[in-house]
């Protein structure tokens, strides 16, 4: 009876375990700037991703933006005026994504909170390859 006792205890011991580094995403709100992206535009060099979610509490090294498969880090991080988290991605980088000329693209931001828990957000912003007025 204490060996069955001490197994079962095991066994209930190395699933917690296991589980307790799969913690499930929580939603947070992000904001694409600029909200139309046109791929020909040449004035933006960067795409910012506004976020609800505080810097401080965010590893930044695990912050990515992805389209699809395609995953890319961010330039720069920083804190808004809030205490909330801004990413800035290479514009080129955005670029290199298989994206749908004339579509809404899902774009997605991931990460990870310093005490381990992940967090993404999502938003569809319409890409054009649209050369601007002017040139």
């Amino acid at each position: 009876m204490k060996k069955t006792f001490l197994i079962v205890a095991a066994l209930v011991s190395f699933t917690a375990f296991a589980f307790a580094g799969n913690v499930l995403a929580f939603d947070i709100t992000i904001d694409l700037a600029p909200n139309v992206l046109n791929l020909q535009r040449t004035d933006d060099k960067c795409v910012t991703v506004h976020t609800d979610i505080p810097y401080s509490e965010v590893d930044r090294t695990s912050v990515s933006l992805a389209v699809g498969s395609v995953d890319i880090f961010p330039d720069s991080t920083k804190s808004d005026l809030r205490g909330d988290l801004v990413a800035k991605f290479s514009m080129e980088a955005v670029r290199d994504f298989s994206l749908t000329i004339d579509a809404y693209n899902t774009f997605t931001l991931t990460g990870v909170k310093d005490d381990g828990e992940s967090f993404s957000g999502s938003q569809d912003i319409w890409v054009q390859n649209n050369i601007p007025s002017g040139r």
